[in-house]
């Protein structure tokens, strides 16, 4: 039954059902997820998927976003398009579903959009349905399946699948079809993050391509099972027996949306370092702290968070990135925490290493039976000893960047630019800015990044 529901779902939602506001968030989603796509491009990860993208050939339907952007078949452009996205871990994320869905859901419906000449309200509406059923479907099974499972690998391809499915004109019959191969393909593992490996980021492209390619097999007939999620051998049971079935389908098309609910990262880090971060900068400009004057340092957060982020020896740059440890030492020494702090001179840093060792991180009672309680809400509470005796406390309920401590549509612009004028001319960023901002007026965006592509011919 929620398979068939999320399908209607699907099949139903059209451009007038959404508020003024749930498209301005979609447009805010779009273009976070295209900045982080185009800075990612020149990470490690990105430049050996565009690589070997660029070795495929394959049919001109979609725009590789890259420093020399290029098109390929759409489910190509998806792939490299979501693993850039993914590269930098500044990308989006829904936190009750623990699932970063910009970078699936958006390179998905991107290339798709781009392939089929859709209309900027079709693109506002598909993000809207991916982000919906991606979103149910990771709260149906966290926390309990992030132990091993990345969220943004498994739920998230039901959510590209979705925004696909949207674009694609699909029946509920077919959607549901497209959902069940979907769940066939859902995959990403947590191991790579022992060797701080590349890996994370492949998930979020494969859940882009493997979206698209589940849609397209049911637009043309193909299969798959009519309860995927909800089945005794489906994907939610195979993720964690305490499954929340009843988060699939709670409240859907009641006309709030799980966009809605989205936060962004002002952070280039895991979205469970943020709120101890925000702490950090805090006491920093609050107390004028000195980092050479600290004693000791003190988490105290969730267990996941704990799970995940508690890692005092982080072995490159990627790892630092999934460290507390770290992340709250470079807000404390430099005052913010962006892509910059990520470089092996301040990683590998002595006095930032020394700090390091000073940092204790627990699980509070409190803030873990309140996490469980509502999973939307991080909290943390860090504390500082100074030499002197001094000690001082930050509480951070929402990080800012939260839906309830906002980035606003102008900070998303400012961050988009920071982003992509790395990769792109002035002029260029400037025509994205305004190419997102009206996106809805837009009939055809099948010559989107025309602009971009010719540059390189």
């Amino acid at each position: 039954m929620e398979t068939k529901a999320l399908a209607s779902f699907i099949a139903n939602l059209n451009y007038e059902m959404l508020s003024a506001s749930t498209r301005q968030m979609a447009k805010q989603c779009i273009l976070d997820a295209i900045g982080c796509t185009i800075r990612g491009s020149i990470e490690a990860p990105g430049q050996i998927i565009e690589k070997v993208v660029g070795s495929q050939g394959g049919k001109s339907q979609a725009t590789v976003l890259s420093a020399k952007p290029f098109r390929t078949t759409a489910l190509n452009a998806a792939l490299a398009n979501g693993a850039f996205n993914h590269s930098l871990d500044f990308d989006d994320l829904h936190n009750a579903s623990i699932i970063h869905l910009g970078t699936v859901v958006v390179p998905a419906a991107l290339a798709v959009a781009e392939q089929i000449g859709a209309s900027g309200q079709q693109l506002i509406t598909a993000v809207v349905a991916g982000y919906e059923v991606g979103a149910r479907v990771g709260e149906a099974v966290n926390p309990e399946a992030y132990f091993f499972w990345h969220t943004t690998g498994t739920a998230g391809t039901f959510g590209a699948a979705a925004a696909a499915a949207k674009l694609l004109e699909l029946n509920a019959e077919q959607a549901a079809h497209c959902l069940g191969t979907a769940g066939t393909q859902a995959a990403g593992l947590w191991e790579f993050l022992q060797e701080g490996a590349m890996s994370k980021t492949l998930h979020a492209g494969k859940a882009a391509f493997n979206g698209i390619l589940a849609a397209v097999l049911a637009k043309e007939g193909f299969t798959s099972a009519s309860r995927i999620l909800e089945g005794e051998k489906g994907f939610c049971l195979a993720m964690t027996p305490a499954a929340k079935l009843n988060k699939l389908t709670d409240g859907l098309g009641g006309g709030t949306y799980k966009i809605d609910e989205n936060s962004f990262k002002p952070y280039a880090c895991c979205k469970h370092c943020h709120a101890a971060n925000n702490a950090a900068q805090v006491l920093r400009s609050k107390h004028g702290i000195e980092p050479t004057q600290v004693k000791a340092i003190n988490i105290k957060t969730n267990s996941v968070a704990d799970n995940l982020v508690n890692n005092p020896y982080p072995q490159n740059a990627y790892g630092s990135k999934f460290s507390i440890q770290y992340c709250v030492v470079a807000a404390l020494r430099y005052g913010k925490v962006g892509i910059e702090e990520f470089c092996q001179e301040k990683i590998q840093d002595a006095e930032t290493r020394r700090m390091m060792q000073l940092v204790q991180v627990d699980i509070d009672p409190e803030l873990d039976a309140e996490y469980k309680r509502n999973p939307d809400k991080w909290s943390v509470l860090v504390s500082v000893e100074t030499v002197d005796g001094k000690k001082y406390l930050q509480f951070i309920e929402y990080p800012k960047g939260d839906p309830q401590n906002p980035v606003s549509y102008a900070e998303s612009e400012e961050k988009f630019r920071s982003l992509a004028v790395s990769v792109y001319s002035d002029g260029d960023v400037d025509k994205l800015l305004a190419l997102v901002g009206c996106v809805e007026t837009v009939t055809d965006l099948s010559n989107m990044f025309d602009f971009l592509v010719r540059k390189d011919k």
